[in-house]
């Protein structure tokens, strides 16, 4: 799932590989997924965007938009991103598909569900992605200890989860149940840890480990749990995640386990994240 540091690694991929190139064609749809989530007709986005030139791609949290000419194209959530030089070989199946005047290429494919927006620049209103546009990114200089506090003291966030706090309700778009399990473990933080219970102390490890974590993601590429343009794993080794469950913690030695929570999985280290 794309989240705050695949969409970073993502954007500038795309401004070094499609940015300043012509669209020729755009197919929608040729494998049709049930969550694939297409904003209007997909069918109008052949004419919606041949001709124009592919702009700039930004980030909104786990969001990457492109600029082209007049209209936004947003990817979301389980979307795929992959680029195809001329001679390469595309994939047989996608959601969807274009294609350049140098004859290359940019496929998206849904793992599981994801966002394939087109849309003329400023029509688009749904609360997600303009809650990621306005909320300011954990990269940069506007998140800080005074704004993350906002966030921690909101009212009713005392009954929530360490996991729950950070993971859920876009109260940091871009940070998901995937980066969710290395921040928690770099601050000492159980999952199920209520955020009343969290020290001063607990509250500070927090917010710098959401800051650097989020920020060494980028820094190495993405998480090697996921691809970038090219198929190439990240080169982060998480720490916490499905390769390394069951395995001995670096730092205490204790085991790493996964649980079910919260409709998804948790990991964490027995001994350096205890209740």
């Amino acid at each position: 799932m794309i989240e705050l540091p695949e969409a970073a690694v993502l954007a500038q991929q795309l401004n070094d590989t499609v940015q300043g190139k012509r669209i020729t064609n755009v197919i929608t749809n040729a494998s049709p997924h049930k969550f694939a989530w297409f904003y209007g007709d997909p069918q109008n986005y052949h004419e919606m965007l041949t001709g124009r030139e592919m702009g700039r791609a930004v980030t909104y949290g786990g969001m990457i938009q492109i600029a082209v000419e007049g209209y936004a194209l947003v990817f979301a959530e389980g979307v795929r991103l992959g680029f195809h030089d001329v001679n390469e070989k595309r994939p047989l199946k996608h959601q969807l598909f274009i294609e350049f005047e140098d004859e290359s290429a940019l496929s998206a494919t849904i793992q599981m569900y994801g966002g394939l927006w087109c849309f003329p620049d400023g029509e688009f209103q749904n609360p997600y992605y303009l809650g990621a546009k306005a909320k300011p990114s954990p990269l940069s200089a506007d998140f800080h200890k005074n704004y993350f506090d906002s966030i921690i003291n909101a009212p009713g966030t005392e009954k929530l989860s360490a996991k729950a706090l950070l993971a859920t309700e876009q109260r940091i778009p871009g940070l998901g149940n995937g980066v969710l399990q290395d921040i928690l473990y770099n601050a000492g933080i159980h999952p199920k840890k209520k955020v009343g219970q969290l020290t001063e102390a607990d509250r500070e490890r927090l917010y710098q480990s959401v800051k650097s974590t989020l920020a060494e993601m980028v820094f190495q590429g993405g998480r090697d749990t996921e691809t970038d343009l090219f198929g190439c794993p990240g080169g982060y080794r998480t720490k916490l995640s499905k390769k390394t469950t069951d395995k001995p913690c670096p730092v205490c030695g204790m085991n790493i386990v996964k649980e079910a929570y919260m409709g998804g999985s948790i990991y964490y280290c027995t001994g350096c994240q205890k209740m």
